[in-house]
């Protein structure tokens, strides 16, 4: 089931590129990604409340809470530049760029984690690092 919705999320992921450079067009990229927050927002909290999961936000734990915020800056940080980059590049060139966060992932994984570093996982890394270079030269 993971994998269903890891796949909805790159495809989600893909029309937001979309979606987002069409719409940042003549957009303050700052204000462009401001818009896109809410909205996201808006549909987090909708998706807390359809699902009655809101009595669960007194049982998050103080590490839970202060990860959970680093996570939200980290988000933040990384729409800011993605959006601006979007705006000032081509999105076939930004988006590639953007997916190295799957090779940056891993590193971290396995360091932080403790998370398995296969052979698979360091051709995997290596493949996407290429494919990026070569997409964006």
């Amino acid at each position: 089931m993971w994998f269903l919705f890891a796949l909805g999320s790159a495809v989600f992921a893909a029309l937001t590129s979309i979606l987002a450079k069409v719409g940042i067009e003549g957009v303050n990229s700052n204000l462009a990604t401001a818009v896109r927050t809410a909205v996201v927002l808006v549909m987090a909290w909708g998706m807390v409340f359809i699902t009655d999961a809101q009595g669960g936000i007194s049982e998050i734990s103080r590490k839970s809470w202060i990860f959970l915020v680093l996570s939200g800056l980290a988000t933040g940080a990384s729409w800011l530049c993605y959006y601006h980059a979007l705006q000032i590049g081509e999105a076939s060139k930004v988006v590639p760029v953007d997916k190295l966060s799957v090779v940056l992932t891993l590193i971290l994984a396995f360091v932080f984690l403790h998370e398995k570093f296969t052979t698979k996982s360091l051709i995997g890394c290596a493949l996407i690092a290429a494919g990026t270079v070569l997409m964006v030269i």
